[in-house]
């Protein structure tokens, strides 16, 4: 079969996610021609191909592209910060270029004997503490501002050391006298009672700001109180700001150098492997690989042999490598395994697991397509194994009683096959033996009229009756089942209404799946069809009760008349607004004079 790249693309555009992230465009080589970012990964990227785009240079991209592929993060601002990363590092051909090629700002706490924090471009190995960047140097003065409004850190450049602060070197400046300072070069603030102040801006750096955040909240009801509302505003502002933009991004982290990280996900009959490099701080390479199974090989092995071939691939010489669990594979001396627990190398395990996990939906999704039916036989095998079943359900009935006030009492049993609603098998049931409101009776009349008749039609069975009801509707169905010896061959539950709780026979303990559970939308799926089903033909009937009622008391209308109407047309308010002409038409004229003087007297 010929390879056609439109509809390689187009299979890919239906797979993307709607998640922030990456993504690139391939040329016919290979070649990465452009990087892009987005809050939605499937609107943005979608867009390429569905606009109109009135600009020569947008339409010669779109011409190009071959082949596509994202990375998925955590923020937006994340998004940025990779995106920056990727063009520097592809240097892609429609990407604008920034001639200065400078980084994103960061926050840098000196390795010094009185430290100081400031702002920087530059990452310098020499034991100092980098915190970022940040996704706009806006964002980064803020942090200082707020930093320096609270603590009193030096701003000098003086090389501070013990001897020279105690021969008298220096002099205080401005900074001191107006209190933005302690003091530190003429020994006003001991080393111990400064790093106390550096270790609290640590932590408000790593994110942890409820520190910061509360003081100016009281800072800010202060002031309302005294009603300087405008300086209240400002604060307000950059409580905002702290808010909204938490320390330093996922995908760039100064401290990380030379690092390798693999995450892992499998299902029946494949294993997926993610690998990320991060170089200086920033995720370099990603990739994602598929092996698919053989024999039932541990995942210990598998992660072992996407491990060797990612680092051949990729020419890696990392001397850490960051697992989610250890392989069964030892690399040589001196590369190390890590599975970390928390911070920063977690985050990036973390990043890695949710593209892992993407790729192995947009697969699943991929082969869907192709396959419908392997769609259709993993979600009755989902079912299946949720509900622990001991047949595949692929034929699955609900029933739902309706009756308002006790009246026209009725009731409905739904059908799906293979996952998906089959009307032409739905089921009306008039109440026939139980009078008033009983729904454990008219449940027990319904069930052995459904089964009763299918057994002596020999028609098919199904494997999972659905109750719409708790433990007592389900007991009434259970006992009907019993009765008729069919318990052993099909699985009943019941669905509660208020938690979503379902309940089997003989188990007073529910089960509560996962409210995003594809499992729990059949099911309800299922509920909701019989009830809307049960409702309909619930008002039909009483709407037609309404309308005989009415036609009974007009002398002169007869039984084959009424039907003629009740048929047309179902209801007394479309029977009032008939024309006459419409009447005499459809029952002749003498009817039609005796019909609207009747209803005229109504």
């Amino acid at each position: 079969m010929e390879y056609n790249y439109k509809d390689h693309l187009s299979l890919i555009l239906s797979t993307i996610p709607k998640l922030p992230g990456c993504y690139q465009f391939f040329d016919e080589n290979g070649i990465v021609i452009y990087v892009g970012k987005a809050k939605n990964l499937k609107r943005r990227v979608v867009s390429y191909f569905h606009k109109d785009h009135f600009k020569d240079k947008t339409k010669a991209l779109v011409r190009q592209i071959r082949d596509i592929k994202y990375i998925i993060v955590d923020t937006e601002e994340d998004a940025l910060l990779l995106e920056n990363n990727l063009i520097k590092q592809y240097r892609p051909r429609y990407n604008v270029m920034l001639k200065d090629d400078k980084t994103y700002p960061s926050i840098v706490i000196k390795n010094e004997y009185f430290p100081r924090i400031f702002q920087t471009r530059s990452i310098v190995k020499d034991g100092s503490l980098y915190f970022g960047p940040y996704a706009s140097v806006y964002i980064a003065k803020t942090m200082l501002q707020m930093i320096k409004s609270i603590y009193k850190i030096r701003t000098c450049k003086y090389p501070l050391i013990p001897e020279s602060i105690a021969q008298g070197r220096y002099k205080v400046c401005l900074e001191y006298h107006i209190r933005r300072c302690n003091g530190p070069c003429i020994g006003l603030i001991s080393l111990d009672g400064y790093n106390e102040q550096i270790s609290e801006i640590k932590e408000i750096l790593r994110g942890n700001s409820s520190r910061i955040a509360n003081h100016l909240l009281e800072q800010m009801r202060t002031l309302s109180g005294q009603m300087r509302f405008e300086e209240a505003q400002q604060l307000k502002e950059k409580y905002d700001v702290i808010e909204n933009y938490r320390s330093r991004s996922t995908v760039v982290t100064p401290s990380l150098n030379n690092l390798d990280v693999f995450s892992f996900d499998e299902n029946d009959k494949s294993a997926y492997i993610n690998y990320m490099y991060i170089s200086n701080g920033a995720v370099v390479h990603v990739y994602t690989l598929e092996y698919k199974k053989k024999l039932d090989e541990p995942k210990e092995e598998l992660l072992g042999l996407g491990i060797i071939e990612m680092r051949k691939r990729f020419n890696s010489k990392a001397h850490e490598i960051i697992v989610p669990f250890l392989p069964n594979i030892k690399i040589s001396d001196g590369i190390s395994y890590a599975i970390p627990q928390k911070g920063d190398k977690k985050k990036l395990l973390n990043l890695s697991t949710q593209n892992v996990k993407q790729y192995k939906v947009d697969c699943l999704k991929k082969a869907e397509k192709f396959n419908p039916e392997q769609r259709v036989t993993r979600l009755l095998k989902t079912i299946q194994d949720d509900l622990h079943l001991p047949a595949l359900p692929v034929q699955i009935e609900c029933f739902d009683n309706s009756n308002i006030q006790g009246t026209s009492p009725v009731a409905a049993c739904v059908v799906f096959k293979k996952g998906k609603p089959s009307k032409k098998d739905y089921r009306h049931y008039h109440i026939k033996t139980v009078v008033g409101p009983d729904d454990f009776a008219s449940m027990e009349e319904i069930v052995t009229r459904r089964y009763t008749r299918l057994l002596e039609e020999n028609q098919p069975l199904p494997q999972l009756i659905v109750i719409d009801g708790g433990k007592g509707q389900l007991n009434i169905a259970t006992a009907v089942l019993k009765k008729l010896e069919l318990l052993d061959r099909i699985s009943v539950i019941g669905l509660a209404k208020r938690l979503e709780e379902i309940f089997y026979p003989g188990d007073p303990e529910p089960l509560i799946l996962d409210k995003t559970s594809e499992t729990l939308k059949v099911v309800q799926h299922l509920r909701d069809e019989a009830h809307r089903f049960g409702i309909t033909f619930h008002r039909h009937i009483r709407s037609k009760k309404q309308v005989l009622s009415e036609l009974d008391s007009i002398k002169g209308i007869g039984e084959r008349t009424k039907t003629v109407l009740l048929k047309k047309y179902k209801s007394l308010k479309r029977l009032r607004e008939v024309s006459v002409n419409e009447l005499v038409k459809l029952i002749g004229k003498a009817k039609a004079e005796i019909l609207i003087k009747g209803l005229e007297k109504k």
